[in-house]
């Protein structure tokens, strides 16, 4: 769907530059999703792997985060064996709704509860990183959270459009569970894409 160099905006590398790529097609249904132009696939063009690469190489990056969309309805294998030859880092945020494919360096698993992630990705995660929109959200980061590595990192993140009332919540939440921290879209305060 996109490319584009920046700033990393959530979860355990936020303020790093990454080079972004956002893939097209996404079953999930999120109701919140700010990237819903991501949905439908076929609305956008086709790109050379190596026209991307190209692309990153002009730039001082060394973090690639392929995203969505639902980056994992594709076979990613090749493509991340691509990146990493070429020395960079591979990164993916996922729902975890289809099955993991592709070599990376950091796997953020995002769960959604429109369509659960499947059970294989769970131990692989390096990051778990809840969207809390609700209070519910709360049980539903604590049932992820028990399934991942100890060494998993734990992230709650309130949705954008309800960040003035759950935030608080967020870190009361994080006060009484320590396990936890916070993640925030700082790429929205500091409108960067």
């Amino acid at each position: 769907m996109e490319h584009f160099y920046t700033i990393q905006g959530e979860g355990f590398h936020q303020g790093k530059a990454a080079y972004f790529i956002r893939l097209g097609g996404c079953d999930v249904g999120c109701t919140w999703c700010d990237v819903k132009e991501s949905w439908e696939a076929g609305k956008h063009p086709l790109v050379e792997i190596e026209d991307l690469l190209s692309a990153i190489k002009k730039t001082p990056a060394e973090i690639v985060v392929i995203t969505g969309g639902e980056p994992l309805m594709y076979n990613l294998d090749q493509w991340t064996k691509k990146l990493q030859h070429a020395g960079l880092k591979t990164n993916i945020e996922t729902s975890g709704a289809y099955p993991l494919s592709g070599n990376w360096d950091w796997i953020c698993l995002s769960p959604k509860k429109f369509k659960a992630p499947l059970p294989g990705i769970l131990p692989r995660a390096n990051e778990l990183k809840v969207v809390v929109f609700n209070k519910t959200d709360f049980d539903w980061a604590e049932k992820y959270a028990a399934f991942v590595s100890p060494e998993c990192k734990l992230y709650l993140q309130p949705e954008w459009d309800k960040a003035s009332q759950m935030t608080p919540l967020i870190i009361d939440y994080i006060k009484a569970h320590p396990k936890w921290e916070l993640s925030l879209q700082i790429h929205k305060y500091i409108h960067v894409p």
